[in-house]
């Protein structure tokens, strides 16, 4: 597995916050936002659209790894040619609301399809939370087998919280801690804990076995820098109590 330093050693310490700038987001002008905000405040890493000329841009402008997310297998070829330090299928949420939804069968195919196209590129996989559990845990393995050096969780679109503050945001979370938790359990790769992640929750994710957290929406929808910047303060600085949450640690 080929892996930035610093992403690495951040990842073996169950330390890791990816900020997200929307699969779909090709504006120059707002990747350009997050990702300095990514930076500025703290993050490990970030991950833009599958695009070459959006990758050259957040290089020259930031210097933490770059992760490029697509669901189509040849997006990637161009976007690593660029400079992209990894590649994650999935951020699946942006297309849930157009009624589009992921199989195990489509995703195991395509991961399959994208390590042969690039062998040697970290690749870091969604499991869509439209399956339940077992059969998340289940398409995980496959994953691994495949090729997946990361697994990552969601389910912040599908969960509707019934109540307003720190208790929505951790039903809000729920469905992507229950993924963490039991696809933690079954895979030796890590596994990042994505969708509906607050500053509340981070902890939360860490203590069910996520080596970190993917957090979009809570970032990239602020409507300026400083509070982007921080929003990811917030996150990074919630890391700082998940020992007192770790039941093994």
């Amino acid at each position: 597995m080929t892996m930035h330093q610093t992403l690495q050693r951040a990842f073996a310490e169950q330390r890791v916050l990816k900020v997200i700038s929307g699969l779909n987001n090709f504006d120059a002008s707002s990747v350009t936002k997050v990702v300095k905000a990514a930076q500025l405040g703290g993050a490990t890493f970030v991950d833009i659209a599958a695009d070459a000329d959006l990758v050259k841009l957040v290089k020259s402008l930031i210097d933490l790894p770059v992760c490029v997310s697509a669901v189509a297998a040849e997006k990637f070829v161009e976007a690593v040619a660029a400079g992209a330090d990894l590649i994650e299928i999935g951020n699946f949420d942006s297309f849930y609301a157009q009624g589009r939804v992921f199989e195990a069968e489509e995703v195991l195919a395509l991961t399959k399809e994208t390590r042969s196209l690039l062998p040697n590129i970290t690749l870091s996989v969604t499991v869509p939370h439209i399956l339940t559990l077992d059969k998340q845990v289940q398409l995980a393995e496959e994953l691994v087998k495949a090729g997946a050096d990361i697994i990552q969780t969601e389910g912040g679109t599908s969960s509707q919280p019934q109540n307003p503050g720190t208790l929505g945001l951790i039903e809000k979370a729920a469905p992507t801690l229950a993924a963490a938790y039991e696809i933690s359990r079954a895979v030796s790769v890590p596994v990042l804990c994505a969708s509906g992640i607050s500053n509340v929750t981070v902890p939360l994710a860490i203590a069910s076995g996520a080596a970190g957290v993917g957090v979009g929406s809570a970032i990239n929808q602020l409507n300026s820098e400083v509070a982007m910047i921080a929003a990811v303060r917030g996150l990074v600085e919630a890391f700082g109590i998940r020992n007192l949450l770790t039941v093994d640690g």
